[in-house]
């Protein structure tokens, strides 16, 4: 299937790995023009590399929001425009209400939050612009039931899904949508280090049996931009193998 993605201007946020890689990679193969960023500048130009064709590279802190809409403003000057933004941010660290102090969830909030309140905020004008857009932002499963021991990640996560979810009735005249892909447990270096020794537990919970493959889930997020999935908008969609298992 044809995307209608050839020529549209993307910019990916933290995608030097993982599934904001996945998806940059997706949105390259169907002939996006794709911008990333990311804190480290020898990664960030490694995964461009690999990503090929001609996908730029920024690089944005986004535990300071302002760094993620500066990473945003610059993707859409270097392509004279931008049609697609995927919101993405590294999670914040694990822990319980009894082991994370007061003084972390400000520096959550602006990492799994406000980064994506403010890249929303300079991606829109743009979008507006050009009368069409798609905003899809990589949140979390633990949106829709809290994963133990990731209380901060749980808290900043759900206030971004309610952002998202009004920002997405907000500008949908204008031919934009917003939407949010919820991932379980993937192959991904976060999920590895979050579990260590007791991934293999949790993997025997996973209906599915199995981690996600990072490039199915890039690929599901390269539909939500997609042409196609015009009439797709304020969804919050579990890609997690089956763990999510409520009627709503």
């Amino acid at each position: 299937m044809d995307l209608g993605l050839t020529g549209r201007k993307a910019a990916v946020a933290s995608a030097t790995s993982g599934l904001g890689y996945a998806t940059a990679q997706a949105l390259v193969a169907e002939g996006a023009q794709v911008t990333i960023c990311g804190h480290d500048a020898a990664r960030a130009e490694q995964a461009a590399d690999r990503l090929g064709g001609g996908t730029r590279w920024v690089i944005a802190d986004l535990a300071d929001p302002r760094e993620g809409e500066r990473f945003v403003t610059e993707a859409a000057g270097a392509m004279s425009g931008l049609d697609i933004l995927v919101t993405n941010a590294p999670g914040p660290p694990a822990g319980t209400f009894a082991t994370v102090a007061m003084d972390d969830y400000p520096k959550a909030l602006e990492l799994n939050l406000l980064s994506v309140v403010r890249m929303c905020g300079a991606a829109v004008p743009h979008m507006r612009r050009g009368g069409w857009g798609r905003i899809v932002a990589i949140t979390s499963i633990s949106v829709r039931q809290p994963i133990a021991n990731l209380i901060l990640s749980n808290t900043a996560r759900a206030g971004a899904t309610g952002f998202l979810k009004t920002l997405a009735r907000e500008i949908a005249a204008d031919g934009i949508t917003v939407n949010s892909i919820q991932p379980g447990l993937h192959e991904t270096g976060r999920v590895r280090g979050v579990y260590g020794d007791g991934l293999d537990d949790e993997i025997a919970q996973i209906p599915s049996r199995a981690l996600g493959r990072p490039e199915d889930f890039g690929a599901a997020a390269a539909y939500l931009c997609s042409d196609q999935a015009r009439y797709i908008t304020g969804v919050a969609l579990p890609v997690d193998g089956g763990v999510y298992q409520a009627l709503q």
